[in-house]
């Protein structure tokens, strides 16, 4: 649901009643993962897929079901090959939404609108919603904030509700949306209650280090991936918003003195493209040796061995420059700013989930990964197909 936050907190403020699908649970290899959701609202206006088309009209009018008739939902989808005008998945997997209205009067309607606007904000927060139980508590939500407080309830007792924000919480912390099995007396007990938990974190950081031509080209590319994309470069000159319009921000600083300065994480992403030993050797001292996600640096094979001869003699180990992907991106044969800032991309993504960077024809490897990494807002897997 927080992949269309934006679009539905438009709607909650409009005033208008809509129903909501989500993907609680996959199987197989399907096309959208848990949290994929597709919304209608009253005058039959769509945003969002949960499916990227093969089941979209049949859930569309689930949909339009649940508005009419006010009641939660929860229907599965599976493969369809017995009969190719059936209802189903063409891929071979399996996908259960939950599918719930959200009309003016609803009493979620304030608990699921609070969780849409902090995540329209860039702000951290989860929505529990029982997915499996009681049909009277299907669909019931509160949300939970970082942190543990919350609002809304499931409609069973106050424990349960205290539980399953401590549950979200937990999620909440390390930016994963999934399932939670709960008896209705709190206990962790398979065969009680399903709770899917959807949790929004702010869109994690890409920093751009260097204010060349191929970084126009990279923030654009890091910005349509999700990524907060800063740009640091010690030249003022060519570190501007002119050159860098699609930058969240523009940093004038040596990079090695920012980055030592700035808030990082896990899945921060740091893109070293300015290939001269001065800022590239301190800079990359800095970033091998601290828990990000990426560490790319742009150079030709000359440079990088020159570069890997440097940061011995600065003390960095054999470990810490294994985590160096240089020369950055995967071979396309790029050669714009343009093709090389998707190689870029292709590369992250690829480290992110677990991909091999190798042609999806004659390969044997699954095509949806499920790596268990944090999705932080990043929507990047069908952008470098």
């Amino acid at each position: 649901m927080f992949d269309i936050a934006r679009e539905l907190d438009h709607w909650v403020a409009e005033g208008r009643a809509f129903a909501v699908a989500t993907v609680v649970s996959v199987g197989g290899s399907a096309p959208r993962g848990p949290g994929a959701a597709l919304a209608v609202d009253s005058d039959g206006t769509a945003i969002g897929s949960v499916s990227g088309g093969c089941v979209e009209g049949a859930v569309y009018e689930l949909c339009e079901r649940a508005l009419r008739d006010g009641e939660t939902l929860r229907e599965s989808f599976g493969y369809s090959d017995d009969d190719a005008f059936a209802v189903g998945l063409t891929c071979g997997g399996t996908v259960e939404v939950l599918v719930t209205p959200v009309a003016a009067g609803s009493p979620d309607r304030p608990v699921l609108g609070a969780a849409l606007a902090a995540a329209a904000r860039g702000e951290a927060a989860a929505v529990v919603r029982v997915a499996r139980g009681p049909r009277e508590q299907l669909g019931r939500a509160l949300t939970v904030r970082p942190d543990g407080s919350y609002e809304g309830g499931l409609g069973l007792s106050r424990q349960l509700d205290r539980i399953a924000a401590a549950e979200a919480r937990a999620l909440l912390e390390v930016g994963r949306t999934g399932s939670v099995e709960i008896s209705e007396n709190g206990s962790h007990c398979p065969g009680g209650l399903t709770l899917f938990v959807e949790s929004s974190v702010p869109p994690p950081r890409m920093i751009v280090f260097g204010a060349i031509d191929f970084a126009a080209a990279l923030v654009r590319a890091g910005a349509f991936l999700g990524y907060r994309v800063t740009v640091c470069d010690a030249r003022p000159v060519f570190a501007t918003r002119a050159r860098f319009p699609d930058a969240d921000e523009i940093v004038v600083d040596w990079p090695h003195r920012y980055l030592r300065t700035t808030p990082t994480d896990a899945r921060t992403v740091l893109c070293v493209l300015t290939h001269d030993a001065k800022f590239d050797v301190p800079l990359l001292v800095e970033a091998l040796r601290l828990p990000v996600a990426y560490i790319g640096a742009m150079g030709s094979r000359r440079t990088h061995a020159d570069r890997e001869t440097r940061l011995r003699e600065a003390g960095l180990t054999d470990a810490e420059l294994t985590r160096l992907h240089s020369p950055i991106g995967l071979d396309l044969g790029a050669r714009t700013p343009e093709e090389t800032a998707l190689s870029i991309a292709a590369e992250i993504i690829a480290a992110r989930r677990g991909g091999t960077g190798a042609p999806l024809t004659g390969s044997r490897t699954p095509i949806h990964r499920d790596t268990g990494a944090a999705d932080g807002g990043a929507r990047e897997e069908q952008a470098a197909a």
